[in-house]
């Protein structure tokens, strides 16, 4: 945690791993999007359909249960993966770069060999979502969608209308990825805590100084 600074921060969508990252290099710290480098990547096929940015590669992808999700949840992966492939190749060749990392809420689906390298190469800092914290996620993802990879876990009961099934089935995507989280990260900040007034850039880097 001292010289070069490096830090990936990873959990759910809507815990506040973006709001963070922009937090941290607004101190001077470079930062690296991997939502923006997915979407940069996936540009040809947003422009298609008349979408951009984070907000159209969710609306691109669709609602699981559409005839197209599972090839464009595939390809969305395949680009995270190319992107992490290439931020962590870049770390490797220059040992003393520092960054700022904010990661997918997919990034447990990478594969072990990258998710290997993450850690070793970076801090890796969990904003960990509770129970109560649960609801907040579930109304942040249908009121502003970014792009969610479900993995299997959105299913929709007969006659069933997409919102009410990610009501129903996200408390499970959120249980199913927590473990994931817990086991590639080395320090874990509660979102309850980066909640508080006082929370700022420093005592986030205190916080992961001392779960470290």
């Amino acid at each position: 945690m001292e010289k070069p600074l490096r830090l990936a921060l990873i959990g759910m969508s809507g815990a506040g791993k973006t709001f963070w990252s922009k937090k941290l290099a607004a101190q001077g710290c470079a930062m690296v999007s991997c939502d923006d480098r997915i979407g940069e990547r996936l540009k040809s096929h947003l422009a298609a359909g008349g979408y951009e940015g984070i907000n159209g590669v969710a609306a691109w992808m669709g609602w699981p249960d559409s005839g197209s999700y599972s090839e464009r949840e595939a390809l969305y992966l395949a680009e995270e993966i190319h992107v992490l492939d290439e931020t962590l190749s870049s770390l490797e060749h220059d040992r003393e770069r520092p960054l700022i990392l904010d990661t997918t809420g997919s990034v447990i689906y990478v594969g072990n060999n990258l998710l290997y390298r993450l850690r070793k190469l970076m801090t890796v800092v969990y904003l960990a979502a509770s129970e109560t914290d649960r609801q907040l996620l579930i109304e942040r993802y249908l009121n502003d969608p970014k792009p969610v990879l479900w993995r299997g876990a959105f299913v929709a009961k007969p006659a069933e209308k997409p919102r009410d099934t990610v009501t129903r089935c996200y408390p499970g995507l959120i249980e199913a990825r927590r473990r994931g989280y817990e086991a590639l990260a080395h320090v874990t900040i509660p979102v309850r805590e980066l909640r508080d007034p006082s929370m700022n850039a420093n005592r986030f880097l205190a916080l992961a100084r001392k779960g470290s």
